[in-house]
């Protein structure tokens, strides 16, 4: 649905990131984690083509004037890359949001009662919060969040606020282990004997890194992907990335807005990788 969204808070919550809250529409508290927005960052036609950015949370909050009932919200966790994000940071409350949402497949969950692991990388972990919030109701939760940097590691507090477990990796070492998230990632999986079942979203390169994880070890992994999408809706065919099957003689292309973003990783051909 296209509806107008009011700022109430636009923060910057480390170096270059800021998590923004607006007003929403009822619907959207139905929302799977893991689905998008496609937002009009500015009412002219500069930047003429919709952004999209991942749901981080929904849910209600109390106005503050006297009378008041609550209100349903959603909230964006995103990084200043360009012109877009960077119109998005200069906005301040009130100001007014132009979004179409939520677009797109969510996360399965998986059943109840078995361990999750949760795989973020920098303004990846936008998807993954709500994902925790269902999680935490009836598995345990933890999450391996890594970043080149520590300001490139986001809200943990909040995770663990949730009563998510949470591990952290960075490359400089500024913050938990050194070196990749994924190294801890596979640390775990060695304690456990492989249980779990495991959720990510990232740069590519530690997608395709998490997915071979999960298929060497034989450890259920779910990823969402990331596309340059003019539309959000399959029209435009700009987000299509190779599924499984895609060869020259069978090509067998997936839609990271409409089929995703959230796939199976074993639904995908990642780079490099052999027919």
């Amino acid at each position: 649905m296209q509806f107008k969204a009011m700022i109430l808070d636009n923060t910057e919550v480390s170096p270059g990131y800021w998590r923004m809250r607006m007003t929403a529409p009822p619907e959207m508290l139905s929302a799977r984690p893991g689905q998008f927005l496609m937002v009009r960052v500015n009412p002219s036609i500069d930047p003429l083509i919709r952004r999209p950015f991942g749901v981080f949370d929904v849910g209600m909050y109390q106005p503050a004037y006297t009378g008041a009932v609550a209100q349903p919200y959603l909230e964006m966790l995103y990084r200043v890359v360009g012109k877009g994000t960077g119109m998005l940071s200069d906005l301040h409350e009130t100001d007014l949001l132009d979004m179409l949402g939520p677009l797109g497949s969510g996360f399965n969950n998986g059943p109840p009662g078995e361990e999750k692991i949760i795989v973020g990388g920098g303004v990846g972990l936008a998807p993954l919060y709500l994902l925790a919030k269902e999680l935490v109701r009836d598995s345990p939760v933890r999450l391996f969040a890594g970043g080149k940097t520590k300001d490139d590691v986001l809200c943990i507090t909040e995770f663990e606020r949730l009563g998510v477990e949470c591990y952290t990796a960075t490359e400089d070492g500024s913050l938990g282990e050194c070196g990749l998230v994924t190294q801890v990632l596979e640390s775990r999986l060695d304690y456990t004997g492989n249980r779990g079942r495991i959720f990510a979203c990232g740069p590519n390169g530690m997608l395709k890194a998490v997915a071979a994880i999960g298929k060497k070890r034989n450890v259920p992994c779910q990823v969402s992907l990331e596309g340059y999408m003019a539309c959000g809706m399959g029209a435009c065919l700009g987000c299509v990335c190779q599924g499984s099957g895609h060869s020259n003689e069978t090509p067998d292309y997936r839609c990271v807005c409409t089929d995703g973003p959230v796939f199976d990783s074993t639904d995908l051909k990642w780079e490099g990788e052999t027919e």
